[in-house]
């Protein structure tokens, strides 16, 4: 099967499971990709907290922070559906290198926010500038996201947000919820954050010390329930992170296998159901991420099964 037949049945396959989405697979010694609207931009929502990391770890490496530094974590009110730290009912002191840990393994948003009171937004945008990192904005805290038609709403009625964010989108990627308007969220096409990607595995401007530990965070994510079971086996290690608003469904990471060949991975979708629990969806792009993975990979005609 031909490149285009392959993508052809990729989108047949996403139209099936009602989502539209941004694929993008390279090889990340030889540079050879293949891809799916890899430089349309999605709201990225939780995947800021990679550039975050980076950000956050190059001004230790010049000695501006501390990972030992305690910060203070004042308990808030708790979230439905959150996780770590917003579901503490008492105040806390962790290092800032368990920030980090917490922000990228389990996702913890109030962990992210206090990293990005150390390393604001503007100040996050400039170290990827400073990297030659291109194509990611970074322009709020991950408690905006907290924001949206859905915390207004009843459990019940949840999927009433999911229906608004589906239906109020505009042909230019733009939107009335701030946080899926590619103008003013942020935001990055799956080409750019494999190019985040691919800076952090083969690192040549990003310091090596840096790059190793935003390598080991993202093997420790715990959230592997969308492409994991398709990447991970004993011959290969699946690290990544995984973004997650309303009717959107992100995950980039990279396949390191055994015989030494590394894939970088970007899968960045939204959906047109409106409902909160799509595990078909996740399953639909775990698919098409690891169908384009085989045919970068081997050459061989997929099997779409």
């Amino acid at each position: 099967m031909s490149v285009s037949g392959v993508l052809r049945e990729a989108r047949e396959l996403l139209e099936e499971a009602g989502l539209h989405g941004a694929f993008l697979v390279r090889n990340l010694d030889t540079g050879d990709e293949i891809g799916l609207d890899a430089d349309v931009p999605y709201p990225a929502a939780s995947l800021v907290k990679v550039p975050l990391a980076l950000a956050v770890l190059e001004r230790v490496a010049r000695g501006e922070l501390d990972l030992a530094t305690a910060v203070d974590i004042a308990p808030g009110p708790i979230t439905t559906g959150t996780t770590g730290l917003s579901r503490f009912r008492h105040p806390a002191r962790i290092a800032l290198d368990d920030l980090l840990y917490l922000s990228i393994a389990i996702s913890d948003g109030v962990a992210a926010d206090a990293l990005f009171n150390l390393t604001p937004p503007a100040a996050v945008a400039a170290e990827l500038r400073r990297l030659r990192i291109e194509g990611i904005a970074v322009r709020h805290r991950i408690s905006d996201l907290t924001d949206t038609p859905a915390e207004r709403l009843r459990p019940d009625e949840a999927h009433l947000a999911h229906a608004l964010a589906i239906s109020a989108a505009t042909s230019g990627n733009g939107h009335p919820v701030a946080q899926l308007d590619v103008a003013r969220a942020n935001a990055g096409s799956a080409r750019a954050f494999v190019d985040l990607l691919h800076a952090v595995w083969r690192p040549t401007a990003i310091d090596g010390a840096t790059a190793a530990r935003v390598r080991d965070l993202m093997a420790d994510n715990v959230l592997r329930q969308r492409l994991a079971p398709d990447f991970t086996s004993d011959a290969s290690r699946w690290s990544s992170k995984t973004g997650t608003l309303l009717h959107l469904r992100h995950e980039v990471g990279v396949v390191d296998h055994a015989d030494g060949q590394s894939y970088a991975v970007a899968a960045l979708t939204a959906s047109r159901v409106p409902a909160v629990a799509q595990p078909g969806s996740e399953a639909t792009m775990a698919h098409v991420a690891r169908v384009l993975h085989g045919y970068l990979r081997t050459g061989a005609p997929p099997w779409w099964g």
